[in-house]
């Protein structure tokens, strides 16, 4: 028993580390930094950064010489052509041929070159957008974050406004007892009770959604005790809104990431116009060939050797006084040369370079330059576009913060108007001086301007971390 005591200590400690990562709350710069590393679209955006690399490298490639080599062996039966000779025979041959080539563009138009600064132009687009993916996906991560704040915080409200209402309850039927109101008023609370009860049952499930959305943006594997924890505050950190708006839309000029993606397209788009002209010059490619064959021939006619004329040999042909020796054959066994002299005698090299002018191709170069000045202009107004976007949603989340600060300030006032009249309502229901209607639209406006307060509260703050976005300042410091 004493070599197994020590297993209950290890449970117990795995068990407290489980619930402590059960209970861990989340801030927003947890969950912006994890769904960084995590979120999906940011790999697959990732993925195109890969790609670009491996453009990259072809674009290289075109700079360097191709080499290719092939070799091939037959077999021919029957009357053909000796490929050596190039006489009809009635023969079996076997063939083997080797070879090797290297060709090497020396002029195309400068199309390489431009393919490859192409190329690079990409890699620099690929991160951009992988840029532009991570700062989408932090500020989709921050307002999912506020929204789960905003959703506890009301279901807080919900609860107590339900805890009030259970007092109230108790309240009036010790006021009903007494005979100081009438038994249809504390129908009235009942009633107010429910409908509190329901409200509660809409927020849980509210906060219940967003904490789903949330986790999924994350890309969490196991959400079921996932929850956040507010670090944030309802003030201007960086005094954003004692700036101009032209003073921030030129600094976002200088560092918004859309405009970067534009600006790279444009000049993608240069590119391939380059490499489109460069299909009306004329291309130099030098080469050289080398290549070797080996033939075997069972059976050569005419050229075998006989008893009634000892004399003969391979290749004698009778009537004359010359050995015709056949190629591939030596001259004193009769038989096939060895392989490998024959794939040094049989060997021819070949080298030099081709020149060629593009005259007619069906319109084809020409209209590939076309195409090219249309998607230059495209990119252009696209440039154009984006300044224009980038200044209107500048403006726009400068008016949007001052709107949300005011309408934020409005209701805490709100709020302390509220209070004080319900305050002042459930004093005079107390003493008999109202009914329950009126005391129960008191409780409404109050529930209300406690509502309004959460939603302006983490309006402005989402409307104020845009604004310093588009300034520069990140979502998270880093």
């Amino acid at each position: 028993m004493k070599k197994n005591s020590w297993i209950p200590l290890v449970l117990l400690f795995a068990f407290s580390l489980s619930s402590h990562a059960q209970d861990k709350k989340w801030t927003l710069e947890e969950c912006v930094k994890y769904a960084l590393d995590h979120n999906i679209s940011i790999k697959q955006t990732a993925l195109d950064s890969e790609s670009a690399l491996i453009d990259k490298r072809g674009a290289l490639g075109n700079f360097l010489p191709s080499v290719n080599a092939s070799a091939s062996h037959s077999w021919n039966i029957g009357l053909n052509q000796d490929i050596t000779t190039g006489l009809l025979q009635n023969k079996t041959t076997q063939f083997t041929s080797a070879g090797a080539s290297v060709g090497i563009d020396i002029y195309r138009g400068l199309q390489n070159q431009n393919t490859l600064r192409k190329a690079k132009l990409s890699i620099i687009a690929a991160k951009y957008q992988l840029t532009k993916m991570q700062e989408d996906i932090a500020l989709n991560v921050a307002n999912a974050f506020l929204q789960v704040l905003f959703n506890k915080e009301n279901l807080i409200v919900q609860n107590d406004q339900m805890s009030i209402n259970e007092k109230q309850l108790a309240r009036s039927q010790e006021l009903v007892n007494a005979g100081t109101i009438p038994r249809g008023d504390l129908l009235d609370i009942r009633a107010t009770l429910a409908s509190d009860n329901q409200k509660i049952i809409t927020a849980e499930n509210a906060l219940l959604i967003s904490k789903l959305s949330l986790a999924q943006l994350l890309q969490l594997d196991n959400f079921d005790n996932f929850d956040v924890v507010d670090d944030t505050m309802a003030k201007d950190e960086n005094n954003i809104l004692a700036q101009e708006p032209t003073a921030i839309y030129d600094k976002a000029k200088e560092s918004r990431t859309e405009l970067k993606i534009a600006q790279t397209n444009l000049e993608i788009a240069q590119k391939n116009l380059a490499i489109a002209k460069g299909g009306f010059q004329p291309t130099l490619q030098g080469f050289y060939n080398f290549s070797t064959r080996v033939a075997y021939a069972d059976r050569v006619v005419g050229a075998i050797p006989n008893a009634n004329n000892p004399t003969s040999v391979i290749g004698f042909v009778e009537g004359t006084n010359q050995n015709v020796i056949q190629p591939n054959y030596s001259p004193v066994t009769g038989k096939p040369d060895s392989f490998f002299n024959q794939f040094s005698d049989n060997k021819g090299q070949s080298f030099g370079i081709q020149l060629s002018v593009p005259i007619f191709n069906g319109f084809s170069a020409r209209n590939n330059v076309e195409r090219s000045k249309v998607s230059l202009e495209k990119s252009k107004i696209a440039l154009e576009q984006q300044n224009l976007d980038l200044q209107r949603n500048v403006y726009t989340a400068f008016a949007d913060a001052k709107g949300a600060l005011k309408s934020h300030e409005s209701a805490l006032v709100a709020l302390e108007s509220r209070q004080a009249s319900y305050n002042y309502a459930k004093d005079k229901f107390d003493v008999g001086l109202m009914n329950s209607f009126d005391l129960n639209q008191s409780q409404t406006l109050l529930s209300n301007a406690q509502s309004e307060v959460l939603r302006s509260k983490y309006d402005y703050i989402f409307k104020i971390k845009i604004l310093e976005f588009y300034f520069g300042i990140p979502i998270i410091k880093n």
